[in-house]
């Protein structure tokens, strides 16, 4: 077994990546982030040691929350990048030591754990040592899955504090608890009960996290508006824009303005055409291909350079490397990178302008419009129409079916459960997992969409707010008597983050798939299934019959359904 990555859907045969990753990740560089993220940890030890005593490194938990965001399924692929990294953490280790004994005194070296304490000045000792500190050197089997699935949700965590940071919106006590957490993790003491604990304060953190994400996407852009996004092309050379972060696209399209380049959206971008603030830029034309697991196809086909601003970046193939540019956690060796922004100043995307404008034009994939824009806002201002289409009958309920695309044929499960869900079924999502029902025409209630697009998997936070207002409005005690039904798809970390928030406000029954996390183990399975009632996804046809008889149950829906 040269590596071990379980954090992913599509880990092989649900198990375990023991050679190559499936996502492209190879084993040298599998190996060097179990050591990265294991530093992390210790250097999150040290951080909370510090902050008993009121010292806080605000540089230092912007470093562990980017580097953690660095870790996720699809990000980043160089390994000497993570040595780089690595290096750097052992100087910010050093930095804090000498602060703290500086302000409280000598660290009681035998106390710490080893990842607090170790070091090495050769890459070959990093390798050496990667081995002894991944996830399997956990040997109770229940402790591990607990603290995998807390890592991985802290994960998630510090990759939505991470784009608020960038906006400028954060709260301490988020980052807090990515260091409180991570600590925890090295802590032989805490039992099932105490992991289990944390995994669910988690979940209240990842709601905050995202709801200070949806602030800092709706202060900066404004509220998303319902909008109709064109899926064709025009006759100019133009540049491709795929992950998540908003601020990137920002500075791109201000730069790009009078050079003659489009500008177009793909994957989890597509939402950024909703935003107000992005109207005014006449060469922002349209969303160009689906979810990320299609570059090769459509990057290939796109011909202009591509801009990977986030996770989910797929090794890309010779033909099209060339024109794929990477920034901020996001790389690949060999691949052109744009650097961060210095302070107050922005990215520098002239050399992917001048490249756009030695290329051919697009072909097209695909035309007509996609409909977007229908985040918390949208859809609240609008509820007296909901509340009244579902006590007159008219709605029988929604069905959450946000999260995460991915490769496997199994999924074409969401394509046929949206094509068989009644026609007074509405269905919430946000992310990329939309991608398997947004081009379908399912119609709509009295005006109302059947498809609702809240966005980005970043902007998850909306079903959770738009479930939470309606619960409010319509005098519901508990959430789970609201008729909506919850079957999920999830592929990487920042799902994982989406389904403890769910589980922390009390949602119950949710449907997940394809496949449950192979890091579960037997016990925290069934922990999750008796406490939460989470559940494996069926066929289409037993599903079916069973959310519908889930919305029916609800008091809410007009006893004539």
């Amino acid at each position: 077994m040269s590596m071990y990555c379980d954090q992913c859907q599509e880990t092989l045969s649900n198990e375990a990546c023991t050679d190559t990753g499936v996502c492209g990740k190879d084993a040298q560089t599998s190996n060097i982030q179990d050591l990265f993220v294991w530093e992390l940890k210790g250097l999150a030890y040290l951080a909370e040691e510090a902050r008993a005593e009121g010292i806080v490194d605000e540089d230092l938990r912007v470093f562990i929350a980017e580097g953690l965001f660095s870790t996720i399924t699809n990000v980043n692929f160089d390994p000497e990048w993570f040595e780089e990294q690595i290096r750097e953490g052992f100087e910010r280790r050093r930095d804090l030591r000498e602060r703290y004994e500086r302000e409280v005194g000598p660290i009681d070296e035998a106390a710490l754990p080893e990842a607090a304490t170790w070091e090495a000045a050769e890459s070959a000792a990093f390798y050496e040592k990667a081995p002894e500190v991944g996830v399997q050197t956990t040997e109770n089997e229940d402790i591990q899955s607990l603290r995998e699935l807390l890592t991985y949700g802290i994960k998630g965590i510090a990759a939505y504090a991470d784009h608020a940071y960038v906006l400028g919106e954060e709260k301490d006590e988020v980052f807090a608890f990515v260091q409180r957490g991570l600590a925890a993790t090295l802590d032989d003491e805490l039992s099932v009960d105490d992991l289990i604990g944390l995994v669910l304060e988690a979940g209240e953190v990842g709601t905050e996290v995202m709801a200070t994400l949806d602030e800092a996407h709706t202060s900066t852009y404004g509220h998303p508006e319902p909008t109709e996004v064109d899926i064709g092309v025009r006759d100019r050379p133009a540049i491709l824009v795929s992950g998540h972060d908003l601020k990137d696209l920002e500075e791109l399209l201000e730069q790009t303005e009078g050079e003659g380049v489009d500008v177009y959206t793909h994957g989890e971008m597509l939402p950024a055409h909703a935003y107000p603030a992005f109207e005014e830029y006449d060469h922002f034309v349209g969303n160009y291909g689906n979810a990320w697991w299609q570059q090769h196809e459509e990057f290939e086909a796109f011909n202009g350079p591509v801009l990977m601003t986030t996770n989910c970046l797929v090794p890309p193939n010779d033909s099209y490397a060339g024109r794929t540019y990477t920034t901020g956690v996001v790389r690949f060796p060999g691949l052109p990178h744009v650097e961060d922004r210095a302070d107050g100043g922005q990215k520098d995307f002239s050399a992917l302008i001048e490249h756009a404008k030695e290329t051919e034009p697009p072909e097209e994939i695909e035309t007509g419009t996609v409909p977007n824009g229908f985040a918390h806002n949208a859809v609240l201002d609008r509820a007296d129409d909901i509340i009244e289409a579902i006590q007159a009958g008219d709605i029988r309920g929604f069905v959450v079916m946000g999260g995460c695309d991915g490769r496997h044929p199994e999924r074409e499960y969401y394509t046929e459960m949206a094509e068989s869900l009644p026609d007074d079924v509405i269905i919430l999502t946000a992310g990329c997992a939309k991608y398997r029902y947004n081009k379908l025409d399912l119609g709509d209630i009295g005006g109302i969409p059947r498809v609702l697009d809240a966005g980005q998997c970043n902007d998850s936070y909306s079903l959770l707010k738009i479930a939470m207002e309606l619960q409010a409005a319509l005098g519901v005690e508990d959430i789970n008597d609201l008729p909506i039904a919850y079957d999920i798809a999830w592929y990487e970390q920042k799902a994982v983050t989406v389904l403890l928030a769910l589980l922390s406000q009390g949602v119950e029954g949710i449907r997940l798939g394809p496949t449950l996390p192979a890091f579960l183990s037997e016990n925290v399975v069934e922990l999750l299934v008796e406490e939460f009632d989470i559940k494996p996804v069926d066929s289409v046809e037993s599903d079916r019959e069973a959310i519908i008889e889930e919305l029916e149950s609800s008091p809410l829906v007009a006893p004539s359904m």
